[in-house]
């Protein structure tokens, strides 16, 4: 395993999976620069971190305003000097029937899972092109896999991820693209339900939710490979799980 100290951009760090995602990288030893919107929470993980031994920093981030992810991507080079690896995590899960007609939870998830994975991938791409190196890691889902009711245009938001992803790789002979599409796993996801329906369906299926930790490990274990070795895509799901 290769265990150098890597320079890593984190969006949507503040809860979840995101905040799983740094505790467990800064135990590993590298450098982090954590975005989200919350930055209380973002202060008050840093500082945890620190506390720890962690080198990491923090900024506000909006992934649906492209200026908020340049300016993530400007910091970390302008203190580091490089940026080896973008995780782009931030995401929103609004579940609904479509016949809901939920049309600003639909623009939502377009802007924060799509867009805001788009424009992670521009703020460091000429970056990492100029290095000659660099490590994307995209978080999709089991729903960029395969569409379930009250998830339709969620799992086109995730499988739109994949495919820009698989893009980006086959177009990239100098870095390394990662998806890694997780299970159920315990976080806030949900709470942005409004539907009844969904957020009812929801409760059962988050039973057997595998903790943050999980994914951390998969990116973590992506990001360790030497740098000829390319993990292209990675799935993560509960072993009760029939999803």
């Amino acid at each position: 395993m290769n265990h150098i100290e890597k320079v890593i951009i984190l969006t949507g760090a503040s809860s979840g999976i995101g905040e799983g995602i740094a505790r467990h990288l800064a135990q590993q030893g590298h450098k982090l620069v954590l975005g989200a919107r919350r930055t209380d929470r973002l202060a008050a993980l840093c500082n945890t971190l620190r506390a720890e031994g962690a080198t990491v920093d923090y900024l506000a981030t909006d992934v649906t305003q492209r200026d908020d992810t340049q300016k993530l991507a400007d910091f970390t080079l302008e203190k580091y000097g490089r940026i080896d690896v973008m995780i782009n995590n931030a995401g929103v899960m609004p579940l609904s029937p479509m016949s809901s007609m939920k049309v600003d939870e639909w623009d939502l998830m377009l802007d924060v899972n799509v867009r805001g994975v788009l424009y992670g991938i521009a703020a460091v791409l000429p970056t990492m092109q100029a290095q000659n190196a660099g490590h994307i890691i995209n978080i999709a889902s089991v729903g960029a896999l395969t569409v379930s009711p009250t998830a339709a245009v969620y799992c086109a938001t995730k499988f739109a991820v994949r495919a820009i992803s698989d893009g980006l790789r086959q177009e990239s002979r100098e870095l390394r693209v990662t998806v890694i599409n997780p299970g159920v796993v315990e976080s806030e996801l949900a709470d942005s339900i409004s539907d009844h329906v969904a957020r009812e369906a929801m409760k059962s299926y988050r039973q057997i939710a595998l903790k943050p930790e999980a994914i951390a490990k998969a990116v973590s274990w992506a990001i360790e490979q030497p740098g000829e070795v390319d993990v292209n895509e990675i799935t993560v799901r509960p072993t009760a799980s029939g999803h």
